[in-house]
């Protein structure tokens, strides 16, 4: 791999830095429906896609999310800027998990913090993520950087020059394969452990499931009260 290429990384990293990702002000306050979910989406993070006809959002992928117990369903239609959060989430998991694992997330997530409680709300939460992966971009751009430099100088005694550069690519590829790799069984550990935890906690009687429902339902309906009247 030659220096034009690492330069060509280089270039993709400042690209990467500047994507329009879906910033914590920008998400609307207002309910939307869904053919306003999927345009505010694909405006948002069209600087994701890889080609051209590929879809951010469709309706059927938001349905099929609400079906499968990753998206609360909407109200009367109308989507609200948690679910558009929630959406955003399942965005950028989808590309590394499997449904069961973003469901897994996801749960604990949307029970605890979709209606808002007095320990935070899913917009505090989705601000304190942004800012985490925003500051997160530096330290990723110079460890890719390192390792173009580290494929430069792999199969240096390869005479042909096609060959080589190849090889060099070749090796590149597979660094940066290889660190998702590790990354990805390290999250589906993690998620693992933290299902089988939740697991031990979950009530095992049907009157006991059907307790926890119903003091969860009075807490949420209180936390609404309580924000009517403010």
């Amino acid at each position: 791999m030659n220096t034009e290429y690492t330069q060509f990384v280089a270039t993709l990293l400042k690209r990467l830095a500047k994507l329009n990702y879906i910033k914590p002000g920008e998400v609307p306050n207002i309910d939307l429906y869904m053919d306003q979910v999927t345009t505010f989406m694909d405006e948002h993070l069209s600087d994701c896609k890889r080609r051209e006809d590929d879809k951010i959002l469709t309706k059927t992928m938001i349905n099929n999310y609400t079906k499968n117990n990753l998206l609360p369903p909407p109200v009367k239609k109308k989507y609200s800027k948690e679910h558009l959060y929630v959406l955003t989430f399942i965005y950028y998991f989808k590309n590394l998990l499997s449904i069961s694992d973003i469901q897994t997330l996801l749960n604990p997530l949307t029970e605890q913090f979709f209606e808002g409680n007095d320990t935070g709300s899913l917009d505090d939460i989705y601000k304190q993520i942004y800012n985490l992966c925003k500051g997160e971009i530096s330290g990723i751009s110079k460890d890719v950087l390192e390792k173009a430099h580290l494929s430069e100088e792999a199969f240096s005694t390869v005479e042909d020059t096609d060959s080589r550069e190849f090889l060099q690519f070749f090796s590149l590829v597979s660094l940066l394969s290889f660190d998702v790799y590790m990354k990805k069984n390290i999250i589906e550990s993690l998620i693992d452990d933290f299902a089988s935890r939740s697991q031990q906690e979950v009530p095992h009687t049907k009157s006991e499931r059907k307790a926890e429902k119903a003091e969860r339902k009075a807490e949420k309906a209180e936390q609404k009260s309580r924000r009517n009247e403010k």
